[in-house]
């Protein structure tokens, strides 16, 4: 029987335990009622912030760039290693491998540290748009996953065109106390629209046909956050596409709460090309 996702499965997924010195095991969760047999690289991501902010329990994560190599079977296991490159008093840095049956599917880069008193303080504005309640409800992906979009009635349609930025509002619930399970659910999200931004100004093209005509899959995901990582309510995503050619896409974005405080930053890169004959042959649910 396929599980319904829920963000509190979600949260117990990126809650890796210690399997020894430097080591994490996770689970990858299972089937979901969509058929996806790949886990979505943004779930590495979240695993890797955690099992890192686990290894140096006195610093908090501020910055963390995946790139993902190699799809990740759900209904399995994950192991991770955190190969600590430095470890200082105020700042450490990790490169966490994130393997399944002895191959490494993914490799995260960790900056962590010990925040201190500012010198300067500045940060940018929240995007003036829509507020939640003028936003238009998306599709539940889980239990407890609230997603609202901006001037979009469809953002996967192929016949919907607009520029390449995209902005979505959502509510978390429940939102997690630790610090670090709060950076990996914030990370998570971040993977989810950036190919859709892109597809946005191209009429013809959607992510309706993502894994159908069209192969696409997120790459590599740089996330800085900017402390502190707090919030209560809504969350505001903004994306941007800079940049789409030669079957690869660049995305940045921003993270701010309701009220403004900008929490984190990202950018990611994409890959967007024609289906391979070979990938037709598998039944659709088998590709993702």
């Amino acid at each position: 029987m396929r599980a319904v996702a829920s963000v509190a499965g979600l949260l117990e997924v990126f809650d890796v335990a210690p399997s020894g010195p430097d080591r994490f095991i996770g689970t990858t969760g299972a089937i979901g009622t969509d058929g996806r047999h790949g886990a979505k690289g943004a779930q590495a991501l979240g695993q890797a912030i955690v099992a890192a902010a686990k290894r140096f329990p006195d610093k908090v994560i501020r910055s963390a760039h995946a790139i993902f190599a190699r799809p990740i079977a759900v209904a399995s296991t994950v192991e991770l290693f955190v190969d600590v490159v430095h470890e200082g008093r105020s700042t450490a840095t990790a490169v966490v491998g994130v393997s399944q049956d002895s191959r490494r599917c993914a490799t995260v880069t960790v900056l962590a540290d010990v925040p201190s008193p500012d010198v300067i303080s500045h940060q940018a504005l929240r995007p003036d748009v829509d507020t939640p309640d003028d936003a238009r409800p998306a599709t539940q992906a889980m239990a407890g996953h609230d997603l609202r979009l901006v001037d979009v009635v469809d953002v996967n349609s192929p016949d919907e065109v607009g520029p390449p930025e995209l902005y979505a509002w959502l509510r978390y619930d429940p939102i997690p106390d630790r610090d670090d399970l709060a950076k990996a659910l914030l990370a998570y999200f971040t993977g989810q629209l950036g190919i859709s931004t892109t597809m946005r100004p191209h009429r013809g093209i959607g992510t309706a046909q993502a894994h159908v005509t069209v192969s696409t899959a997120l790459m590599s995901t740089f996330i800085s956050f900017h402390e502190p990582v707090q919030w209560d309510a809504w969350l505001l995503y903004g994306h941007e596409s800079t940049q789409a050619g030669a079957g690869m896409s660049y995305v940045r974005g921003q993270v701010h709460t309701e009220d403004g405080d900008l929490l984190a930053s990202f950018a990611q890169e994409g890959l967007i090309r024609p289906i391979r004959s070979a990938d037709a042959a598998f039944d659709t649910p088998a590709r993702l």
